[in-house]
């Protein structure tokens, strides 16, 4: 009987194991999501100074082939990678509410984006605009109107910065931010120690004054030193 001795099992062996997998995986999406916001906003831009619409206006008793590309259609898509862009970095530089808050804007950059380009596939405005202002009438039209699939590109580069944003919204929780050496915590600053400056040295002179120092005054503060 005494030579028996019980040996200790591990309890929370069980719960370590279900919780590192879900940090992980959380992790890992960084990548994936980092990568999805930065080719969705660079398609997007690419896409939008591209040719969306096509179309000849009478002019002159002649016809004129006109075109026009996405910023003329409409500034939305462009506008919104960028805003979308801004806050796939500042993720990083928030925490807790913050975060969900600009991973909610990511999100809805990219769906307005999206949107934004889906809706502009199909309008003529811009080439009648066009049009009016080549002929210098305002009634003036566009015939023969055709699109490209340069819109839909857009709205696909949206898409993709919706899905950064949704990634944001699921694990960012769990991302990484930025080093806590770049905030400031509200606490009192030390002041360094100013050294003395030797008189019969000009280098340490200018060195003080380019540091914004009087190399006239004691370093230890004390105004019955100074001469």
């Amino acid at each position: 009987m005494g030579g028996v001795s019980a040996v200790p099992q591990p309890e929370s062996a069980p719960a370590a194991t279900g919780v590192a997998p879900t940090a992980r995986s959380s992790r890992r999406s960084v990548g994936p999501a980092l990568l999805l916001g930065a080719v969705g906003a660079a398609v997007v831009l690419l896409a939008s100074g591209q040719t969306w619409a096509e179309g000849t206006a009478a002019v002159g008793g002649g016809t004129l082939s006109l075109d026009v590309d996405g910023r003329d259609v409409t500034g939305v898509p462009a506008a919104l990678a960028i805003v979308g862009l801004a806050a796939l970095v500042a993720v990083f530089a928030v925490r807790r509410a913050g975060r969900v808050l600009v991973a909610a804007l990511l999100a809805l950059s990219g769906a307005g984006a999206a949107l934004a380009a889906f809706l502009g596939a199909s309008d003529s405005d811009a080439l009648n605009e066009e049009a009016a202002r080549i002929a210098a009438d305002s009634a003036a039209t566009v015939d023969a109107v055709s699109h490209t699939a340069w819109p839909f590109v857009s709205a696909a580069g949206g898409l993709l910065i919706l899905l950064a944003g949704l990634l944001a919204l699921r694990y960012g929780a769990n991302w990484p931010a930025m080093s806590g050496r770049y905030e400031r915590d509200g606490s009192p600053r030390v002041r360094k120690t100013r050294s003395a400056v030797d008189p019969e040295r000009p280098e340490e002179l200018w060195k003080a004054l380019d540091r914004g120092e009087d190399p006239t005054r004691d370093p230890t503060g004390d105004p019955t030193r100074d001469s």
